[in-house]
């Protein structure tokens, strides 16, 4: 299909014929994006003929048994996928403020599972009416375009937003279970540690989590040739603290996310006086078009004042409460 300068409208394009086009740029194959729409395939191929006449240019190079898109195509298709997922999000949260009320957050697994979803369940019992979706994933959501209201992320103040809430900082400290330091050698200054199996992320060294190694602890000890009696890796915080809960072995964990076991005596912090502290912080970040929900700001209070406990409890004082 050829199209010129004659072709070419002033008039807005139909917007019906989008989710055709952007099916069939995702699959590059019009049989495929048919049967994902539950469309013959000649009704697609007849909305991305009238898109082509509407746009003014050629979409798509047809070949015998497959497509490509042309630059036209390529250069709408970047529009296309990203105002329908905005503009899918806005009616879901249209349909959701129409029936229940619900919050949907994001944040990263070990931080769901250690901090999140244990105090849960107190909010869930004074606000039965509200539904709660989490997103844990490892992976920051854009909550300019994610159907998400709320995020919680671990980071430095720097690469934080505009308007995040500091919810606490944090310190790390080795801890390990009451019967393996009971049952084993004794745990009373950081030598003792080249006696004990040590516990941390495999990737911490390959990442920006350089400071959460016991390496970087063990300099900070002015102990940089330590050797522990052997290793143990995992992918998770999580995991590590499973792991030094069942005793096999010492984990220097972020004190945050161990500060309940630590209250109620599943974990013993072995060295208080050597604690370390991170330039990392955990924050709460609202998305733009949920900040003005009533029940986005009852979820974000009850947050914050669950982090105020978690303040106090690790003994921090924050000196300031927000990126602004």
């Amino acid at each position: 299909m050829q199209h010129s300068q004659t072709h070419l409208r002033t008039r807005p394009i139909s917007a019906g014929h989008l989710r055709a086009f952007e099916a069939v740029a995702r699959h590059l194959n019009f049989r495929a994006a048919a049967e994902e729409m539950a469309l013959t395939q000649s009704a697609v191929s007849r909305q991305i003929q009238t898109l082509e006449d509407d746009v003014g240019a050629s979409l798509f190079l047809r070949h015998t048994r497959a497509v490509e898109l042309t630059s036209a195509g390529a250069l709408l298709l970047l529009a296309v996928q990203q105002a329908l997922p905005r503009i899918d999000a806005a009616v879901r949260q249209i349909r959701q403020s129409a029936g229940r009320r619900s919050v949907s957050l994001t944040t990263f697994a070990s931080f769901a599972s250690m901090w999140l979803i244990p105090r849960l369940e107190a909010f869930q019992q004074d606000n039965p009416e509200m539904d709660i979706r989490i997103d844990a994933s490892d992976v920051p959501l854009d909550l300019e375009l994610a159907d998400v209201d709320v995020a919680l992320r671990y980071g430095r103040a720097a690469s934080m937003p505009p308007g995040a809430l500091r919810m606490f900082g944090e310190q790390i400290t080795p801890v390990a279970s009451p019967w393996l330091l009971k049952g084993g050698p004794p745990l009373k200054k950081p030598q003792d540690l080249a006696k004990f199996t040590v516990i941390e992320a495999g990737d911490a060294h390959r990442t920006h989590l350089e400071w959460l190694t016991w390496r970087r602890w063990f300099d900070e000890q002015q102990l940089p040739r330590l050797a522990p009696k052997r290793w143990l890796y995992f992918n998770y915080a999580y995991q590590m603290v499973q792991a030094a809960l069942t005793g096999q072995g010492v984990v220097l964990a972020r004190l945050p996310l161990v500060a309940e076991s630590l209250a109620n005596g599943d974990l013993i912090e072995a060295l208080p006086e050597r604690r370390m502290t991170s330039p990392m912080a955990y924050w709460l970040i609202v998305g733009p078009r949920s900040a003005q929900r009533p029940e986005i700001r009852a979820f974000c209070d009850w947050l914050m004042a669950q982090s105020a406990a978690t303040r106090k409890t690790i003994g921090e004082a924050p000196l300031r409460d927000s990126t602004d």
